[in-house]
């Protein structure tokens, strides 16, 4: 019988999450799976890590939003833990499985899972910290930290939205220095993104060709412009129209990207808070194995 460790957030999406698990449960047993439990806490998992290697699973399932998917891929990568990840979608914000659409049919995607359907693919690292989907800083990287919980588990990713609207008055461009594979660009932007997947913060299909197991990773910045025109690329991307060849918008594509600014910057990694600018972002090529 295969065994499978379910890492789930309880209070992720509206709280929501633990009503399905009687249904998760069921599912999997009817597949002649195994399901183990493992309730995450607000306070660091570390001792995950021991627990998977006291069960002996055959595969994790992450059930959360990206922020759940975030820290399980670096308990994983991190302590050398070879895995197949599954995700279950049950937050906020989902990026890396919309994008995957591992999501839309989910008795579908749990026959993948027991058929141990897999596919290696890339993930990004700053520093000792790894990103699956998204690393980025700039204007608005602050307002996924900023949005009231309360808020969020009301209105959802429109949270994010109206917030973001709110803000739009106060950007301002950031000079940057940009180099990709030794390739220097200098720019003023209000933002950047190194993604890993096209879906970042709910806006689907950001560029063309992006692929999670190419090696590389695709950097958009959006440069410094006239608020009408932040306001069209800002439409296109909420519409899920590509914006990585309009005017106003840098796109490079590079296996490790340097990222500094002239003034203090956070950063955010998969929708947590990352380090301070300056970073340096690798790829680390098929580093983890995901359900799909």
């Amino acid at each position: 019988m295969q065994k499978l460790v379910l890492f789930y957030n309880p209070v992720s999406g509206h709280a929501a999450f633990k009503n399905k698990l009687d249904w998760i449960v069921e599912a999997f047993q009817r597949r002649g799976i195994l399901l183990i439990l493992y309730r995450t806490k607000k306070e660091g998992n570390e001792d995950f890590v021991d627990f998977l290697r006291e069960v002996e699973p055959d595969g994790v399932l992450a059930a959360g939003g990206d922020g759940t998917v975030h820290e399980c891929v670096n308990l994983l990568v991190k302590n050398h833990l070879d895995l197949p990840l599954g995700i279950i979608g049950s937050g906020t914000s989902n990026d890396f499985a919309t994008y995957l659409k591992i999501n839309e049919d989910m008795e579908a995607y749990f026959d993948k899972i027991a058929a141990g359907s897999i596919r290696r693919m890339d993930v990004g690292r700053v520093g000792d910290k790894y990103f699956i989907n998204v690393a980025s800083a700039g204007m608005m990287t602050c307002i996924a930290h900023e949005v009231d919980r309360r808020l969020k588990n009301a209105l959802g990713k429109m949270a994010y939205y109206l917030k973001g609207i709110g803000e739009i008055p106060k950007f301002r461009a950031v000079p940057l220095t940009i180099t990709a594979d030794g390739v220097k660009h200098e720019l003023e932007a209000f933002l950047f993104v190194v993604i890993n997947s096209g879906v970042v913060g709910s806006m689907k299909n950001v560029a063309k060709d992006i692929a999670v197991d190419d090696g590389m990773l695709d950097l958009l910045a959006i440069k410094k412009c006239s608020i009408p025109q932040l306001m069209s690329i800002t439409a296109d991307l909420v519409a899920g129209r590509p914006v990585a060849e309009k005017d106003g918008v840098l796109h490079l594509q590079a296996k490790t990207f340097q990222v500094a600014a002239v003034e203090n910057m956070q950063s955010d990694l998969d929708g947590e808070v990352g380090p301070l600018l300056p970073l340096t972002i690798e790829t680390v090529p098929q580093a983890i194995a995901v359900y799909c």
